[in-house]
């Protein structure tokens, strides 16, 4: 099979094969975090093995007879494996358009390799059963390297399929419990990682929702039925809100704080609470709560101290923005609205935040600690935040700072080795201080090698109680450990405690 178009073609199929597995299935669309993929990830799991086979199969070995005819059976097999993945992503998921395009020309490149291929293989069914030892030099090489690589992502994807029901997160009703029947809550930053999450679970209590969204496009992933508005001017005088929940504003670590990018950090915010500011000033029913979002970052950077509500700040740009954020939402308190600003920490949880980026590096041996690995991390697991937003709408005590993160921060190298023992990988790598500050600046100071030792001291006095108060546990159970081992982890902590 020394046909150079031939191999240039796999080549091809290898290149926009890998793009798609990278670019869309563990990028964008992160498919073994998802419990609804489970069919779709053991699709690819044995698409995956049989392109494993071929690879090897074309790089070292001629398959003559009935091993000739068994390759053609695989290269079959995997056409009907393609074409039953179409139709379970078009059943399970929304596909951005370049997933769709990309499929579309891995299909038409896969007809040409078998057109170009079908010769060879018919010619070698005719021969003696047996297999002839080839090699094709570079080509060989790359089709070794390229089976190595769908052989490992063959392996990580049928295992991924295996704890998708353990991903599973049961009512997402119960997280919102707190809160009076059939509210009206108005949402901003609801397309974001925390706000559809509290979408999901308010409209499956059955309140009424209305998301304040800048891209309405984005609303197509958001639990139905939900108002969706482009811009506060869409909201009528006569409109009723209960309460409005504030979670809207330009990401803060996606990038060097460069001077646009602190001026759009901080405008975002602002902009967005002086527009609620106008809105409740013209609404004819005031709505009784506006639970701002704000950040940990208002304490600045403090070392080991630990800070509850009561704690003051140090100078920082993250101190900067969350005072700018809580400063524009306190002006609602002259509608007699009560304001409950939430200072919220490392929010946890595998469909996206710092967490969604650290999975898939971890589970490739790539995690590592930042800097010394002893600045404080204080969390909170996602569907524990989306409580505490419920607990402060309910409850007419609480208003002011509210630290929202799990009693028990716990210091970078602490979270490196758990969440790599959760996942069974070891952790051999660090990334230096100077090499972070050189190539982040004071993103990576403040918000990586910073950090604060929060603890949610008002929470706690309110009668807030933690589903996931400790880091180990959470993360065990948010990524599907299995049952048994967490039990094994529950007992040891136990023992330790005493």
């Amino acid at each position: 099979m020394d046909n150079p178009i031939l191999w240039t073609l796999i080549s091809i199929q290898v290149v926009m094969g890998a793009f798609d597995t990278l670019v869309h299935h563990e990028g964008s669309e992160r498919l073994a975090w998802r419990a609804s993929q489970k069919t779709e990830l053991r699709l690819h799991g044995v698409r995956n093995f049989f392109y494993a086979v071929i690879f090897l199969c074309f790089a070292w070995l001629e398959p003559h007879g009935a091993f000739a005819i068994a390759l053609t059976l695989i290269l079959a097999v995997e056409v009907m494996i393609t074409l039953w993945d179409f139709v379970e992503e078009d059943m399970t998921r929304k596909l951005p358009g370049s997933e769709r395009i990309n499929h579309t020309l891995l299909a038409l490149n896969y007809g040409a390799i078998l057109a170009l291929a079908a010769p060879y293989l018919l010619a070698w069914s005719s021969l003696p059963t047996g297999f002839v030892f080839v090699n094709y030099g570079w080509w060989s090489v790359m089709a070794t390297l390229s089976a190595i690589g769908v052989g490992l992502f063959s392996a990580r994807d049928l295992l991924a399929a295996s704890r998708s029901d353990r991903l599973k997160r049961g009512d997402p009703a119960e997280l919102v419990a707190a809160l009076p029947p059939r509210q009206h809550i108005l949402v901003t930053g609801g397309t974001g990682f925390i706000g559809q999450r509290l979408v999901e679970a308010l409209v499956a209590a059955g309140h009424f929702v209305t998301v304040v969204t800048r891209n309405p496009k984005k609303a197509d992933m958001l639990s139905h039925p939900v108002r969706v508005i482009a811009d506060l001017d869409q909201v009528h005088n006569a409109d009723h809100f209960d309460a409005i929940v504030n979670l809207a504003g330009e990401p803060i670590a996606n990038g060097p704080w460069t001077r646009k990018k602190r001026a759009k950090i901080i405008q975002s915010r602002v902009d967005m609470t002086d527009g609620l500011n106008k809105l409740i000033q013209r609404l004819e029913s005031k709505p009784k709560c506006l639970v701002n979002g704000s950040a940990i970052g208002w304490y600045g950077l403090r070392g080991n101290e630990e800070l509850s509500e009561q704690a003051g700040s140090t100078p920082a740009f993250v101190h900067d923005v969350c005072e700018a954020w809580e400063r524009a939402a306190t002006q609602a308190i002259q509608y007699s609205v009560r304001i409950v600003r939430l200072r919220i920490g490392l929010v946890l949880g595998v469909d996206g935040g710092i967490l969604a980026k650290l999975l898939t590096p971890f589970e490739f041996g790539g995690g590592c600690v930042m800097g010394d690995g002893q600045q404080w991390m204080s969390w909170i697991e996602q569907d524990d935040l989306v409580r505490v937003i419920a607990f402060a709408i309910a409850n007419k005590a609480i208003e002011g700072p509210i630290n929202a993160t799990a009693p028990h921060p716990v210091r970078n190298v602490e979270f490196t080795n758990a969440l790599a023992k959760v996942l069974k990988r070891p952790v051999f790598l660090k990334a230096p201080h100077w090499i972070l500050a050189t190539l982040l600046g004071d993103m990576a100071r403040e918000t990586m090698l910073g950090g604060q030792r929060v603890v949610p001291s008002r929470l706690q006095n309110y009668g807030f109680v933690f589903r996931h108060p400790r880091l180990a546990p959470m993360l065990r159970k948010i990524t599907g450990a299995k049952p048994q081992q967490a039990g094994i982890d529950a007992h040891q902590q136990r023992i330790a405690a005493k």
